[in-house]
């Protein structure tokens, strides 16, 4: 159990910052889902806000129970959100930009080539990648700034 993690439960993603990550919201995954929709195409909509809620807190719950690094939480966003479906269309490219903006909100230079991209969130929908290796995947691209 991370005692860190377990005192900065329960306070508010600004208070949050000072102590541990920046968390992505239901409402940035929301514009985030349109932004790719109407670049890309695909029916809008929810299928299950609790899939998507979950998804999120799949990090937090790393973070506070098992002391997760940046790569680990970066890739539960992905994961969950590629794995619960929450939206009619385009999950695997709202779980890509999740991730890629949970990681840019906590100073990671994240920036795979998009052809990789695209081949590991394949991968990772399809179960031909965990989210471990997902996340050994980001550790091999990125750095902190």
């Amino acid at each position: 159990m991370n005692d860190f993690g377990q005192m900065t439960s329960g306070l508010s993603d600004q208070a949050q910052s000072r102590f541990g990550p920046k968390w992505v919201t239901l409402e940035e995954v929301y514009a985030l889902h349109e932004r790719q929709l109407s670049r890309f195409g695909g029916p809008s909509g929810v299928r299950d806000t609790g899939a998507l809620e979950s998804a999120l807190n799949r990090a937090r719950n790393k973070w506070n129970y098992e002391g997760a690094d940046l790569a680990m939480m970066g890739a539960a966003h992905a994961y969950g959100i590629a794995k619960n479906h929450p939206f009619i269309d385009g999950n695997k490219r709202a779980a890509f930009v999740t991730m890629m903006l949970f990681l840019r909100k906590n100073a990671m230079r994240f920036a795979p080539p998009p052809a990789e991209a695209t081949v590991i969130m394949l991968a990772l929908a399809a179960g031909e990648t965990s989210e471990d290796g997902l996340a050994r995947w980001i550790r091999d691209r990125s750095s902190a700034v």
